[in-house]
């Protein structure tokens, strides 16, 4: 245990870099508040790395006296990480361990504080079953993600139908989650930016593909939204810095047909065969893809940006190719965010409605899971 007396000066600015919480790796409690009673007081404890006398935990002959009082030396602890490191198991935790702890949660305070305040988001979560799995949504990945271009609200907007037992292959899951998507988004969302208390969203949604595009069309191109994606390698939702290329390849039916497709093929191929199985013979596809498309392709907001653009575009040439009055069948395999992004290109007074297709094994291949229309 320390014997210094450490400068008031010093140690004010140690709370600050710590922002008043616990430097010990995974810790991170709140040092002036009790987790049991709320009652505010300070409880923390002013641990040396390496150790104010040669004896002490990691002491120095030369160094303990030269770093007693300094700061880059100084962390702040609960009592029982302060009497982990100095005492309970001190071979454990040598002066570079500690040193690294220190490092990296005061890089991780500086960076949550330096966001100015006009950079306030609402994070809307957005989950649903897919098959059999629940979506594994988590606000701690959420508030992350948004750093260091946006800061979070203190509670999320949740807006996903819980404990669902129904399945996506079944009728009455639609029409559940279509319901229940809107009722909800209308009561937590829409009113809360018609009232002006929502200047930016932060969207972080797992669901099929149909109900991603319908939360799209919720939100709509208005709203200043920042649409994230869950990327499996490394596992994360926050963007990547680098600007990435998204190489987006269009082809165009040689024949205009009554019936007219949208084939969206960039986490996955879709043979036009599967489409012509479902709608039939006589049929314009048109279609969006990579040369090697895969789920894990989308790294940077400049691909999705990319998309809209290519999107927008696209379904104006089918308006202008096939006529007002056609309507749109979209068959996709894109990322969620994609999907949400195919939903807020969508104008409802100058578009065509959007029949969206689901892929299902239980019901032999594609199905009419959701329609779009201008009501």
């Amino acid at each position: 245990m320390s014997v210094t007396h450490i400068p008031e000066k010093i140690k004010i600015i140690l709370w600050g870099k710590a922002a008043g919480r616990c430097q010990y790796k995974g810790c991170n409690e709140i040092l002036f508040r009790d987790s049991t009673t709320q009652a505010e007081f300070n409880q923390s404890y002013i641990a040396h790395i390496i150790a104010d006398s040669p004896n002490g935990p990691r002491g120095h002959a030369t160094l303990s006296e030269e770093l007693k009082n300094d700061i880059s030396n100084l962390m702040l602890l609960c009592d029982v990480h302060h009497r982990l490191i100095d005492k309970g198991d001190v071979d454990g935790h040598p002066t570079e361990r500690l040193e690294k702890m220190k490092k990296d949660h005061e890089a991780r305070i500086e960076l949550q504080t330096d966001v100015h305040e006009d950079m306030e988001s609402y994070i809307v979560l957005y989950g649903a079953n897919i098959g059999g799995h629940t979506s594994p949504l988590n606000i701690k990945e959420a508030r992350t993600a948004i750093l260091p271009h946006r800061y979070s609200t203190p509670h999320p907007i949740e807006i996903g139908f819980k404990n669902s037992a129904a399945q996506d292959d079944s009728e009455q899951y639609w029409q559940q989650e279509i319901q229940n998507l809107n009722v909800l988004y209308n009561n937590k969302v829409k009113n809360l930016i018609d009232s002006g208390h929502i200047k930016h969203l932060s969207v972080f949604a797992l669901a099929p593909q149909p109900l991603l595009i319908e939360l799209g069309r919720l939100l709509g191109d208005i709203n200043k939204v920042t649409t994230h994606q869950r990327r499996r390698e490394p596992s994360t939702w926050q963007w990547s810095m680098e600007d990435y290329s998204a190489d987006y390849q269009i082809s165009k039916p040689s024949k205009n047909h009554k019936i007219v497709a949208l084939n969206l093929s960039l986490s996955a191929t879709i043979s036009d065969e599967r489409i012509i199985n479902t709608l039939g013979e006589e049929i314009s596809i048109w279609k969006i893809s990579l040369e090697a498309p895969h789920n894990d392709f989308l790294h940077s907001p400049s691909q999705l940006s990319h998309f809209r653009l290519t999107m927008r575009k696209l379904m104006n040439e089918i308006k202008l190719s096939h006529g007002q009055d056609t309507e749109l069948n979209i068959f996709p395999a894109v990322p969620a965010s994609v999907a949400i992004e195919c939903g807020r290109v969508w104008m409802p007074k100058a578009d065509m409605p959007l029949h969206i297709y689901e892929q299902n094994t239980k019901r032999d291949g594609f199905f009419k899971a959701h329609t779009i229309r201008n009501a």
